[in-house]
This record gives structure tokens, sequence and C-alpha cells, in this order.
């Protein structure tokens, strides 16, 4: 459900009764879509308005009532900033140090004291396109989730690489030059690393997490991802909290 109101229309009436409260507003949204689909209602500082996060990640709005739908952006005229976008920055962050990383592909470039954690497909355009910049990077250690949802052999490709033995330098091989894996079978995290990403709501690749938690989706140019990366570096939480 891409979106629940037409873009034209920023309000859709609900058949509700005149209530408020969470419950009210969980039980108005619910009948409304016609299931349990809320993740969280939290009340906002702005407008009167209760935010509203779906769990596909979408986020609407609504108000004490329940009575409404607004469905779009928020933006803080005076500060000329999107509300909605710094809230879906914030919600769609990790904790580095809860992800299974030893279920990744790892790749360590120079000290590798920087952190890059990559969910990727390996019969994904983009995510070639990052491994070959990826080449350039300094002083990284790459955690690469084999995350096969685009084509019918994404999953069999995937197993080849783990089962390999320098999983690192096959999985670049295939990206960067075409140099499949022989066909293997072996014990392997891909159905872990699929229910992993659904679970982060991951619907496309590249998708990467930095250091401080944050999600990057789509090809970066290398100069920007090296900004990103050091800016969350900057940001990240010190070891033990």
């Amino acid at each position: 459900m891409k979106h629940l109101v037409a873009a034209t229309a920023l309000f859709a009436t609900l058949t509700a009764p005149a209530f408020g409260g969470e419950a009210e507003i969980r039980k108005a949204v619910n009948d409304f879509i016609g299931q349990e689909a809320i993740q969280s209602v939290t009340r906002t500082t702005y407008g009167g308005l209760y935010e509203v996060v779906l769990e596909t990640g979408e986020m609407v709005y609504t108000d004490e009532q329940g009575s409404f739908f607004i469905d779009g952006q928020l933006v803080d005229l005076k500060r000329r900033t999107n509300i909605t976008a710094e809230r879906q920055a914030v919600l769609n962050k990790v904790n580095i140090g809860d992800l299974p990383l030893d279920q990744a592909v790892k790749t360590v470039r120079g000290n590798g004291k920087r952190t890059l954690v990559t969910f990727e497909d390996p019969n994904c355009g983009y995510c070639k396109r990052f491994v070959a910049e990826a080449q350039q990077l300094k002083d990284v250690t790459i955690y690469t989730f084999l995350y096969p949802i685009l084509s019918p052999d994404s999953a069999e490709k995937s197993k080849a690489i783990w089962c390999s033995k320098d999983r690192s330098a096959t999985w670049q091989g295939w990206m960067i030059d075409g140099k499949l894996a022989k066909a293997a079978d072996c014990s392997n995290p891909i159905e872990k690393n699929v229910a992993l990403g659904r679970k982060l709501r991951i619907n496309g690749t590249p998708t990467m997490f930095l250091a401080d938690g944050s999600r990057l989706g789509g090809f970066m140019p290398r100069a920007k991802l090296e900004e990103a990366i050091a800016q969350a570096e900057k940001n990240k939480p010190a070891k033990g909290k």
C-alpha cells in the first residue's frame, strides 16, 4: 500500500466516533485499513497531531479523535525543515552492535577502523557500481549481508559466494569482473539475512547503515559516501553505551 489516500487529498474523513487516546486511534486506523497495521502512535508537539507509524514503515498523522489522516510530508516553515523526513531518519536507525555481523561477508580495507554495513543482491546493478567504487574507500570494514530479493537465481549466487573459500574475494570477483563462483551448498545465513532485511523494512538494494546506525538507500558516489561515513564515525555512540 504505497499511499493510504490520494496525493491530492490530504484529509480523508473516517466514520469514527469522537474520542481520543492512543487505544482509540489504533482502533480507528486499524478499522479503516482493515487489519492490525500500526507499529506506534506518538503525540507530536505541533498542531495537536498524532504521528502514526505503520508496520510498512509509512508514516501518517491523525488528530486526537482519530477522525482523519494526513498522508504526506509535514514541513516546519519557520525552520524550513521536513519534520517527516527527520522522523523517518530516526525511525530507520539501527544499533550496529545488535546486527548479526557474522552473517555478513567481511571486507577490510586499510586499518578497517571505520564501519559500513550493506545489504546487497548479487544481481543488483547499482550494487555492482557501489562495490567498484568501494574499492577506493580507505580504512573501512564493510559487512555485506547477501540479500537476494531481485531475481530467481539471486539466492543461488548468494549461496555460492558464501560457500566459497574466500567470500570477500569471490563477492568482488562476481560484482566487478563477472566471475561467477561455482554452485555450492553449505550451511549459510541467506534465509536469515532475508528475514532480517524484511524486519528492517529493506525493500531495495543497496541499503547501507553507517557507524551511528543511520541508513542510506541506493547508490551514492564515493565522495558523498566518504563524507557520510566520516560524519557517522563522529556521531557513533561511545563503546559501552
